[in-house]
């Protein structure tokens, strides 16, 4: 049975933390965009993809250390007769339990107690030899990539996608969205005798013409005229939710970046960063009427003294 820990190569004992740095450094050198000539590549980052979803649920995580569940989230069945002379023979024989803890002397335990630990008392799958009837396979999981762009990362917008079998639906994209997080569709995979397995749905964050990710915040150069930086005033700022107005303060200067509340990347906690502008002074070359306005002045200031010139 593959090992989630293995396939992370992380400890049983990793806390929630290591788990999730090794997730997001396997996920970032596995990238399929990163390795487009290695189908390979590919595969082991849904392998890492689908270790980590199960290793992030505290619930799965905590069924697949007791044996019930395996990678897929599939619950796991006993062969007929497993246990007949492991746990029932006579003294000095040593059965093992499902979780791996050896002992168990001459009378052997109490199988009802056994199993209703391991299947909350759900004794009725078991035949008199002390055997499990195997759960029926549910089908298969699909995989899809989704691209979402930044803004409507940004903001959570609903995005529509078109399932294998055809139909359409829409998601709600989740809080703290990045670039490989996946997304389970319950139940919205291939047909199977013991139910249809799960969509797994990759989300891929598009590049944006002149928007740029930074942590929370989304970062913007803003080209602005001479005459706007030196008067000041009002300009049109585009934004992950459309254009706003923002004030430039007389003087400014290229390199001068101005702060947007809440109009960055949705945090985990449904919070907000910001929005940074930086101030980028676009001078026209060549202009004949400027050069007739500042002909004769000169600007006072040494402004290369820090720099020894």
């Amino acid at each position: 049975m593959a090992d989630p820990y293995a396939i992370l190569g992380v400890s049983r004992g990793a806390s929630e933390k290591d788990i999730k740095s090794a997730y997001r450094k396997l996920a970032k050198e596995l990238h399929p965009d990163r390795n487009t000539d290695n189908p390979k590549a590919s595969e082991r980052f849904s392998e890492v993809t689908r270790a980590y979803d199960l290793l992030s649920d505290k619930d799965k995580r905590a069924q697949f250390d007791r044996g019930e569940i395996d990678l897929d989230g599939n619950p796991i069945g006993f062969g007929g007769g497993g246990f007949g002379g492991g746990f029932g023979g006579g003294p000095g024989q040593r059965g093992f339990r499902a979780d791996g803890f050896e002992g168990f002397g001459g009378e052997g335990p109490d199988l009802g107690d056994i199993f209703e630990g391991l299947f909350g008392g759900r004794g009725s799958g078991f035949s008199g030899g002390g055997a499990r009837t195997r759960a029926a396979p549910r089908g298969a999981n699909v995989s899809y990539r989704l691209q979402v762009s930044l803004p409507d990362a940004a903001t959570r917008a609903n995005q529509r996608i078109t399932l294998a079998d055809g139909k359409t639906i829409d998601l709600k994209l989740p809080a703290g969205v990045e670039d490989g997080t996946q997304m389970r569709l319950a139940g919205k995979g291939e047909p199977g005798p013991g139910g249809p397995g799960d969509a797994l749905v990759t989300i891929q964050l598009a590049p944006h013409p002149f928007f740029d990710r930074e942590g929370d915040n989304i970062r913007l150069d803003l080209p602005i005229s001479l005459d706007e930086a030196v008067s000041g005033g009002k300009v049109k700022v585009p934004t992950v939710e459309g254009a706003v107005m923002l004030t430039v303060a007389p003087g400014s200067s290229s390199g001068k970046t101005l702060r947007l509340k809440g109009r960055g990347m949705t945090r985990k906690d449904g919070t907000r960063g910001d929005q940074l502008v930086t101030l980028q002074i676009q001078v026209p070359e060549a202009d004949e009427d400027l050069v007739r306005r500042l002909d004769g002045w000169r600007d006072p200031r040494d402004l290369r003294a820090k720099l020894g010139g």
